[in-house]
């Protein structure tokens, strides 16, 4: 009885393990997301975005310091408690760069100084040095010494000691994943002469001494950031009397055109006087301050220079992205404002015909699946119809009784056809093989149609080139905050690109919720297919490299039930946008076919391609660079940038839904739309497209149905009310 007990607790345990762990749909994308939040965040830190502090303590006063150190020269040692300074001898010149490395002014000065074989200590940052090794190491390669600089260039009197540690060895951490040295020399950011030493610094020099370094100020200032011109820089630099000096001057922070002019000038000048240029232990005639770094210390120098460098590339990468993201968002309104414009006029012209008037009775398809809940709404619906209708209930191997429902209205003009669970394809087909009308209306279980709706959608039918007609499917449960996204989505995204596409002739989709189709264009494509999970884009592709027409009847109205909740939300969309990657891949050949193939393949498919699959993916870095602007900065341009975008989008939004007669007080949500559902978009894409390129295989997902979208009364379909027990939150 025990054991049996331990393996039911361990069996129940495993269970809930398993239910708590994170789905892979979900994990995949997260590690995505963190993964580009850490590299934004490192390239942030390289930057000094983050963590940087660019406070410069006022001078102060000078009792604590030495009198030796105040009198002395521009090398100060405090290592092992020792307090001494020491002086450049004679005809000697150490040639001292700061805040390098930069990519165009180091190289020039390194290629001034190997001109006149001179060598100099380059005191780098661990932000620059980090960004560029390959110059670092060229400093090294070419016998000049390297000195820290701290990483981020803070003041250290402002900073504990916990901060100066951390300055240093990520100052070493980056010089040795350049290099692969590491180095006992020192300058402190914002340093002078040793005489400003005050007692706000001293205590630095002392600990930084502790640690092991030799502490550099100088004695001789170019003043080269200032500008002053070459002759000035030249003048600055030079010592008087033949004495030694160390001299300050900068590769970094700037225009240092100047300091290179002067450099190839001052460089052979100073050495006709007898001076020499050499490195700071040279002139000291003591041991270099750089040893070779090994082992794991060097891995991990490397790691880090790999690391930034691939968060530089990253956000290089992204940067592209978002100008191609840019474009297309702002190319996609440009197209839609202008064309949907050209085909509300063109229809709504008054004596705008598609041809004959269509009059003769049409089929309509309802393809069914346990929609016990919404069955006898949409069969109502469709028998109050205007125009003259033989409706076909396929029932799909249902479990709630759907077929029983609809037998037992014994409604006039309406048939069921029963079939065990073969799929939404294979239904369509059934209600094909039974269908009685050339014209074939499909339409999905949990919809219903207001009385014009058949009428409308099979007028364009009286053009003969017409073979399938899209219906303006219309969300109309938009009472709750994520199906009010789904209604903005559908008449601006959807509706507004179907009369976007209508005009370019390439229309990709015909919606399953509100679709009508010639039985003649079906059968010599095979009907609908089940190649793929998106069966009304693949055989609405199928229909234009066929050589029919797709066009877009406005006034042909739909009511669909859209999904109440996230997980029923994601399932859908999953389903949407890896069957049209599926479409797509399938009618691939069309880019290099003749005729009205070719033209589908090389029109339609590059629009579906970057409007359907690569701008929703990129999307989301407009909201990534927002946060990273915010944070980082420039605050206030990124926050007008994003508006500038946000902008764009309300005027298409108000467009659209002008077009459509919808009321406009639905956009106040847009804002939140676009930063929340934007970014479950993403995910979902991000995931289907994970699935392509792993070969997964997506089986088709039935959403939980609440039959909250009635019968239409009129123009506007009648919602039930919130009381229904099965309605769900939104998340």
């Amino acid at each position: 009885m025990a054991s049996r007990t331990r393996r039911h607790g361990a069996a129940r345990s495993a269970r809930e393990g398993s239910r708590r762990r994170l789905p892979l749909r979900l994990l995949l994308p997260l590690l995505v997301l963190v993964a580009l939040v850490a590299m934004l965040m490192l390239r942030g830190y390289v930057h000094s975005e983050i963590l940087a502090d660019h406070r410069v303590q006022p001078p102060a006063a000078t009792t604590d310091v030495p009198e030796k150190i105040l009198e002395g020269g521009p090398v100060i040692d405090t290592r092992a408690g020792r307090t001494e300074s020491l002086s450049v001898p004679d005809h000697r010149l150490v040639l001292t760069f700061d805040d390098g490395p930069d990519p165009t002014w180091t190289p020039r000065v390194l290629d001034v100084l190997k001109k006149h074989d001179a060598h100099a200590v380059f005191f780098v940052t661990g932000t620059m040095a980090s960004r560029y090794p390959d110059l670092v190491e060229r400093m090294v390669d070419e016998g000049h010494e390297v000195g820290l600089h701290t990483f981020n260039h803070p003041d250290l009197s402002y900073q504990s000691t916990k901060r100066i540690d951390w300055e240093l060895s990520q100052n070493q951490l980056a010089l040795t994943g350049a290099a692969g040295v590491r180095t006992s020399l020192f300058r402190p950011p914002y340093s002078s002469f040793a005489d400003a030493m005050d007692n706000k610094s001293w205590p630095v020099t002392q600990y930084i001494g502790g640690r092991g370094y030799l502490t550099v100020v100088n004695n001789t200032d170019s003043e080269d950031w200032k500008k002053p011109g070459v002759d000035e820089i030249i003048r600055r630099a030079t010592p008087h009397g033949g004495k030694g000096a160390i001299v300050l001057m900068h590769d970094s922070g700037g225009d240092r055109h100047q300091t290179v002019q002067a450099l190839d000038r001052f460089l052979p000048d100073l050495k006709e006087k007898g001076y020499t240029f050499d490195n700071l232990t040279e002139a000291l005639d003591a041991p270099s301050a750089m040893t070779p770094v090994t082992g794991a210390e060097l891995w991990k120098g490397k790691a880090w220079v790999f690391l930034v460098q691939a968060s530089e590339k990253l956000t290089d990468v992204l940067v592209v992205g978002l100008a191609i993201i840019g474009t297309l968002v702002i190319g996609r309104f440009v197209l839609m404002l202008l064309l949907s414009g050209v085909h509300a006029r063109r229809v709504r012209r008054r004596r705008f015909r598609w041809g004959p008037t269509v009059t003769e009775p049409v089929t309509v398809l309802v393809p069914a699946y346990n929609e016990a809940k919404c069955i006898e709404n949409t069969v109502r619906s469709l028998v109050a119809s205007d125009h003259p209708v033989e409706v076909i209930v396929i029932d799909d191997g249902s479990s709630d009784g759907t077929a029983r429902i609809v037998e037992s209205l014994a409604l006039p003009g309406v048939r069921v056809i029963r079939q065990l669970n073969a799929g939404k394809p294979a239904a369509l087909n059934r209600g094909l093989a039974n269908a009685r009308h050339d014209i074939v209306v499909m339409m999905d279980g949990d919809t219903v149609f207001e009385p014009s709706t058949v009428r409308e959608l099979v007028q364009p039918f009286g053009d003969p080139k017409v073979g399938a007609v899209a219906g303006n499917a219309k969300v109309g449960n938009k009472d709750s905050l994520i199906g009010a996204w789904q209604h903005i989505e559908y008449v601006m995204g959807f509706n507004l690109d179907r009369r976007m596409y209508d005009v370019l002739g390439c229309m990709p989709t015909i919606p399953g919720a509100v679709g009508a189709f010639r039985r003649s264009a079906l059968e010599p494509i095979g009907g609908m297919s089940d190649d793929t999970l998106a069966e009304d884009t693949d055989v609405t592709m199928a229909l234009h490299r066929a050589g029919w027409r797709v066009v877009y009847a406005e006034n042909a109205r739909a009511w669909t039930e859209a999904p109440e909740t996230v997980q029923q939300l994601w399932s859908q969309r999953y389903r949407w946008s890896y069957g049209t990657m599926q479409a797509i891949w399938k009618h691939r050949r069309a880019v290099i076919e003749k005729g009205p193939s070719g033209r589908f393949g090389r029109v339609g498919l590059p629009f579906v391609s970057l409007f359907m699959v690569l701008a929703p993916l990129l999307a989301p870095l407009i909201d990534v660079f927002l946060l990273y602007g915010i944070v980082f900065g420039p605050t206030q341009k990124t926050i007008v940038a994003w508006l500038g975008v946000l902008a764009i989008q309300a005027v298409c939004a108000a467009y659209a839904f002008r077009l459509d007669r919808e009321r406009m007080t639905h956009l106040i949500s847009l804002p939140l739309q676009q930063i929340l559902y934007r970014q479950l978009m993403y995910v979902v894409l991000l995931q289907s497209w994970i699935t392509a390129l792993t070969g997964g295989r997506l089986r088709w997902q039935k959403l939980r149905r609440t039959g909250v979208v009635g019968a239409p009364g009129g123009s506007v379909p009648q919602q039930r009310g919130r009381g229904n027990a099965d309605r769900r939150p939104v998340a």
